[in-house]
């Protein structure tokens, strides 16, 4: 591998190696930095701009990086952020924290729904799955822990997007993918839904993402009053009752909420 130091290299050879460029983990890493809260899906001219690296090399790292999981190339070409990237985060204090902090009250929800419960974070123009826990009626979902998923499709997606900020929703509305026939790609309609969600405080979805799945999910706030996170169930689409836990997640989330706020979980920008 070029670019990096080779044992037994003097340190005469290893500074004139330092000072032809950065290795290749640099260069690497210099992608995948390219990435942020403004840079969220770029194209491979954009990464070159931004890195300052040639387009051969910077096709050369994208596909490598794409190869091993930590890029993503979605169906217009760009890239984004990819899975590995994000399960390795998870492993992260932060997200270790919300998690410690959340799982009692997440299997208080279970005990009483026996049905799939998950927390999840904003994490760009999609969601990160930080925890969940499956019942033994679960229906299989796609919503496991290190799981991205789309805002516009999810009951906790949407919540994270309702209460977001005006230029994240501009940019998911600007791009809705179709997942099943019941996905909303009609930016007013979505826009109207969000409204709704914000007013009442919790998000309902009904095979959005996936066929035979429906889900209720509200908003968790910390320090500041923040919504730094949503708390959902997902269940089957013919489970009569899942309108039923939107009181328990809204009284479960009140008091979740009040702990996250004494641990100090405040800015969403640490859980993203």
């Amino acid at each position: 591998m070029s670019g990096g130091y080779t044992p037994g290299m003097s340190e005469k050879g290893a500074a004139a190696q330092h000072a032809a460029g950065p290795s290749v983990t640099g260069r690497a890493l210099a992608v995948l930095d390219s990435f942020d809260q403004t840079h969220r899906r770029q194209s491979l001219a954009a990464i070159s701009r931004r890195t300052g690296l040639p387009l051969t090399t910077v096709h050369r790292l994208v596909h490598e990086l794409e190869r091993h999981g930590a890029l993503a190339r979605g169906a217009d070409g760009d890239y984004e952020i990819g899975s590995k990237i994000w399960r390795l985060g998870t492993l992260a204090s932060v997200h270790v924290e919300l998690r410690e902090v959340a799982l009692p009250y997440m299997e208080d929800v279970y005990q009483l729904a026996n049905d799939a419960v998950q927390i999840a974070v904003l994490d760009g123009l999609r969601i990160l799955v930080v925890d969940r826990i499956a019942g033994s009626r679960s229906i299989e979902v796609l919503s496991k822990p290190g799981s991205r998923l789309p805002l516009h499709a999810t009951g906790v997606g949407k919540v994270l997007l309702a209460f977001g900020g005006q230029e994240l929703q501009d940019a998911v509305l600007g791009s809705l993918d179709r997942y099943t026939d019941s996905t909303i790609t009609d930016a007013p309609t979505l826009k109207a839904q969000l409204l709704t969600i914000r007013s009442q405080g919790f998000a309902v979805t009904r095979e959005e993402l996936a066929p035979g799945a429906t889900s209720v999910a509200v908003p968790l706030r910390g320090k500041g009053g923040t919504v730094i996170a949503a708390l959902g169930v997902v269940s089957s689409s013919d489970n009569a009752e899942i309108s039923r836990m939107v009181p328990v997640l809204q009284v479960t989330a009140a008091a979740l909420s009040k702990k996250l706020a004494q641990s100090g979980l405040g800015e969403a920008s640490r859980l993203r």
